[in-house]
């Protein structure tokens, strides 16, 4: 449910902002925000902080990168935190839900005995092609490809990188199509590394996201779960309450226990 969810959200949103104004595009943001909070309602507490994470994360990416640095540029062509559509935020825990619920899935995991070499020669073919034959030569693709390939064999959860690799290219296909942003032909900060519009390996960048995700949920989770409780009923502050605690009555002692 959850990919189907995302993988038709994305155009949807995308073919929405074509020609919204900066008000629509941030109602299309406050849309995107709901839906992503329904999906991680039916979530475990694991799952909503890794998507935590990843929006954090690619959050400050975005601000850094195409607010700032202008590396890629959205339709408006706004700068600074004006740059960066509201919809961008909440749309990469999507994607990255989406990815998650797709290397979960019992179809996947059933088939990741091929799905993993499957998943590395589509996207090594697609790097070269935009290395060796695109028009427009991608190095920064090729390069990004190569930390996929390290995510899909050394990290913990390679089928998450086999959804990633699927709903990152989906969307870099369709936001470059329909004209959401377009990225530099050289990088702006060195202008010597070429980019291809988009990166072939882009599902490669976008890994490290859900790798912080993936690193950091569990501390969280862990962190949250030693936090002492309230005690709702009567206002007392307790995390547990006495072993033995009459109302006006006195405590049991231990001989008498």
């Amino acid at each position: 449910m959850v990919p189907a969810v995302v993988l038709t959200w994305i155009p949807v949103v995308l073919l929405l902002d074509r020609g919204a104004s900066m008000t629509e595009q941030r109602l299309l943001g406050v849309g995107t925000w709901l839906l992503l909070i329904a999906l991680l309602w039916r979530e475990n507490n694991r799952t909503r902080a890794q998507v935590g994470v990843v929006v954090v994360f690619a959050t400050a990416v975005e601000y850094c990168f195409a607010g700032w640095l202008g590396v890629y540029v959205y339709r408006l062509h706004l700068h600074g935190f004006n740059g960066v559509p509201w919809f961008v935020p909440p749309g990469h825990g999507l994607v990255y839900l989406g990815a998650l619920a797709i290397g979960r899935s019992s179809y996947v995991i059933e088939r990741r005995r091929w799905l993993v070499p499957a998943t590395l020669a589509i996207a090594g073919s697609y790097a070269l092609w935009g290395l060796l034959l695109s028009g427009r030569r991608d190095v920064l693709g090729a390069f990004w490809f190569l930390c996929l390939a390290f995510f899909l064999l050394k990290g913990r959860q390679p089928l998450v990188f086999v959804g990633a690799f699927v709903v990152v290219t989906y969307l870099e296909l369709l936001g470059t199509g329909l004209g959401t942003w377009t990225w530099q032909v050289r990088d702006p900060i060195l202008g010597v590394v070429a980019m291809g519009n988009p990166p072939s390996g882009a599902a490669g960048g976008y890994g490290f996201f859900d790798a912080a995700g993936l690193l950091f949920a569990p501390r969280i989770v862990a962190l949250l779960a030693r936090r002492p409780r309230r005690v709702a009923k009567g206002g007392e502050d307790l995390v547990v309450q006495q072993p033995v605690r009459a109302h006006h009555a006195p405590a049991v002692g231990t001989a008498d226990a």
